[in-house]
């Protein structure tokens, strides 16, 4: 038997098939192409998933579920997307419309919860009981899994990790507060930051790597040039990792998780982040003194993770 997952994004729609231990079978993306009204965007991802199932010679009666991660707040229990701001939906019955094209129950979940769930299926929190995954991309997404459940809070918007403030009177957020995680550790946060850096040094080995156009700044700029020995660039990773460093002992202090889960694009600078953020964390943290430590790693499945928790959502109810 198999699970259709899809993971609704702003800017692409992907959609995956996968197995019943979450090995991801066959997938395909689409363009959100916003803005549009609902009903398009639901019936464009039904085609795909059709078509996917055709592909891989899966019939739909092999279908277990089908399991949806979107942004915004996500009504389990009346399936109702009651809020999400970059697709222009409000109170829409994502479930229910999902159910009336593939005939197949379905599940809703938001999108960085699901790619949780998806590491702790399939990925690097695989085995624990409880683990936090965030994501270091436009913004901070965050997932929370406490005793092998999503944590969704009272109202399903729990987990908004990347909106604690980590400087007091800092820069003002989208959300309205300043000083906010996401601010600072957000990869737009990294680009903002040597931008920053950039301008007061002239000679600085990233104005070569972006070739002199500080439009062309990217996530990776500062941390190639301090790999490369530039003062400049080094003085970027170390604040930007000293803010990460700030969040993440914040977040392993409130759940003390098995596993702590980093992903996004910044991630993939492995060690190079993950030790010096190791020893920030084993130098603040709380918890200093208990035989059992949280574990840091960076995430596995990058951009199927969001794919695969929401296809494996159905083992919460079933």
């Amino acid at each position: 038997m198999y699970n259709i997952g899809i993971d609704l994004g702003g800017t692409h729609i992907a959609v995956g098939i996968t197995d019943e231990n979450g090995t991801l079978i066959i997938k395909d993306s689409i363009p959100t192409a916003l803005p549009r009204v609902a009903d398009e965007i639901i019936n464009d991802i039904a085609e795909l998933a059709k078509l996917l199932l055709s592909q891989a010679e899966i019939s739909m009666d092999n279908v277990n579920w089908v399991g949806i991660g979107c942004p915004g707040t996500a009504n389990i229990e009346t399936g109702i997307l009651e809020y999400a701001n970059n697709l222009f939906f409000k109170n829409v019955p994502i479930k229910a419309m999902i159910e009336q094209h593939l005939s197949k129950i379905c599940y809703i979940e938001n999108d960085a919860n699901a790619a949780a769930y998806g590491e702790f299926i399939a990925g690097a929190a695989i085995g624990s009981s409880s683990a936090v995954v965030i994501t270091l991309g436009t913004g901070v997404g965050g997932g929370i899994i406490i005793d092998k459940k999503i944590f969704r809070g009272s109202n399903f918007a729990g987990a908004e990790l990347g909106h604690m403030v980590i400087e007091l009177d800092g820069i003002e957020c989208n959300c309205g507060r300043k000083g906010c995680f996401e601010t600072y550790s957000s990869a737009t946060g990294l680009i903002y930051m040597t931008k920053q850096v950039m301008v007061e040094n002239n000679e600085s080995t990233m104005w070569s790597l972006c070739e002199e156009d500080i439009a062309k700044v990217s996530g990776k700029t500062a941390f190639l040039a301090a790999r490369a020995g530039d003062i400049a660039g080094k003085l970027v990773v170390d604040k930007y990792i000293r803010y990460l460093g700030i969040g993440l002992v914040n977040i392993i202090n409130i759940f003390q998780p098995d596993v702590l889960c980093v992903g996004g694009g910044v991630s993939k600078e492995g060690d190079y982040l993950i030790k010096p953020l190791e020893a920030i964390i084993e130098k603040e943290r709380y918890s200093k003194y208990s035989v059992k430590q949280t574990k840091l790693c960076t995430a596995e499945l990058g951009n199927d993770a969001g794919i695969i928790g929401a296809a494996m959502l159905g083992l919460l109810y079933n």
